[in-house]
């Protein structure tokens, strides 16, 4: 293996990471550290919100996250039911608005409206699509905390404005005081430097809210499954990365209240497990939005009868409904961006405009939010929390009141959950 770069030898170590420098580590999280970066300053515990995209609950028990066992041994933790549909967008725009995609309208990866002439897509910063619901960055810098956002889907948007008439530049609205454009290409290392960095600011400029994003463990689970050794590898190095957030907040004597989750979790996928829409229908009778672990289409005019003749009807391995008529438990289907038709795939499966035409295996998400292959990792931990506590299995909604409540925001009415499973998980003062 060639030599790693400087910059990244501080998130490599062994799996066996010895239990008391992890101790160490969160002692100095929690506020017990002795070192301070001034004679004079008491930091006050920033909250930090940490996605591991794609982490499936239970990676954790795979035997190389040390860190992140750990933290989920002593702290709160417990299995965190996506939203549906289990895909990256909705699930977290949910997870900082309070909102299922339903209400929140970030209701798939991929959407179109009469009312914009391109459909949105994961590149998407066009402030219309998302200025239903307002992220809790918006909130909390109403009330002045500073919010600093390190990649998360909307962070770079203009919450509240619009773009020009030309649509080259958004015109008003929020953005958080800091934040970051994605790119794949800027390194774990570079993503837990920059936050550490906004962190050892002064206090007048410093964040009290940030939020840091990791792609690898979803990548590596796309493209060769979730039980493969490159996923469990992703698992690693992730892990490696919160070690090294940890290991900066000691080192800044600064306590923190982490929350780790991740957006949806990962199913194994082949080409021999496909549904070939145009075996079932004429594609020239449907506009089809979206495939994959769903599909999402609408019947061109006059042809609604015959395309429902052919899909709302049993399919192995595959239901579809009218959107209308789509079963309440997935809180889903009443928002316009919604196609008419739904059709979600088992588990493993993969409904496709047309048969594979070649051989391939990997992973997906997007599937029915309570199967087991789509929980989530819920981690938190810090000066508000007391532990180990390990919590019934809750949704991913209830992870915004938290967020209020730890960032001393008021709580929000109208969200669709109310924080109650956390109620017995802080410390009392």
């Amino acid at each position: 293996m060639p030599t790693p770069p400087r910059d990244a030898r501080p998130l490599l170590g062994a799996a066996t990471t010895a239990a008391s420098l992890l101790t160490a580590i969160v002692l100095g999280l929690t506020g017990c550290a002795t070192q301070a970066p001034t004679a004079t300053e008491s930091r006050q515990p920033v909250t930090i919100l940490v996605s591991i995209d794609g982490f499936r609950e239970d990676y954790l028990r795979r035997g190389v996250s040390p860190t992140l066992s750990q933290l989920a041994a002593d702290g709160v933790s417990g299995v965190m039911h996506p939203s549906f549909p289990t895909k990256t967008f909705p699930n977290h725009w949910t997870l900082v608005t309070g909102l299922r995609p339903d209400r929140h309208g970030i209701v798939g990866n991929r959407m179109e409206s009469p009312e914009r002439k391109t459909p949105f897509t994961m590149a998407t910063d066009d402030p219309w699509w998302w200025n239903a619901a307002p992220p809790i960055w918006v909130d909390a810098e109403k009330a002045g905390v500073r919010t600093a956002v390190m990649f998360w889907p909307g962070a770079n948007v203009a919450i509240g404005g619009m773009e020009d008439v030309d649509g080259h530049k958004q015109v008003e609205g929020t953005r958080p005081s800091d934040w970051m454009q994605y790119h794949q290409a800027i390194t774990d290392v570079q993503r837990v430097n920059t936050v550490l960095d906004w962190l050892r600011r002064p206090a007048e400029i410093r964040p009290k809210f940030v939020t840091v994003y990791f792609e690898k463990v979803d990548t590596a689970g796309h493209d060769y499954g979730p039980d493969s050794a490159q996923t469990t590898q992703a698992v690693a190095q992730v892990d490696g990365a919160i070690r090294a957030l940890l290991a900066g907040l000691k080192e800044l004597a600064q306590p923190a209240n982490l929350v780790i989750v991740a957006d949806h979790g990962m199913a194994a996928t082949s080409s021999e497990r496909t549904i070939p829409l145009d075996k079932l229908v004429d594609p020239k009778l449907y506009h089809l939005v979206e495939t994959g672990t769903f599909a999402s289409l609408a019947p061109l005019p006059g042809m609604q009868a015959q395309v429902e003749k052919a899909l709302l009807v049993a399919h192995e391995h595959m239901q579809c409904w009218r959107k209308t008529d789509i079963p309440a438990r997935f809180h889903y289907g009443s928002n316009p961006r919604i196609p008419p038709i739904l059709c979600l795939a088992q588990p493993g499966w993969l409904v496709l405009a047309s048969a594979p035409r070649k051989a391939a295996t990997g992973g997906n998400h997007g599937y029915d939010h309570m199967a087991p292959e789509m929980n989530s990792l819920f981690i938190a931990t810090g000066p508000a929390f007391t532990g180990p506590r390990v919590l019934p299995d809750f949704d991913n909604v209830e992870v915004y009141p938290l967020l209020r409540r730890l960032m001393g925001l008021p709580a929000a009415t109208g969200v669709d959950g109310d924080g109650a499973v956390f109620r017995d998980a802080f410390r009392r003062r």
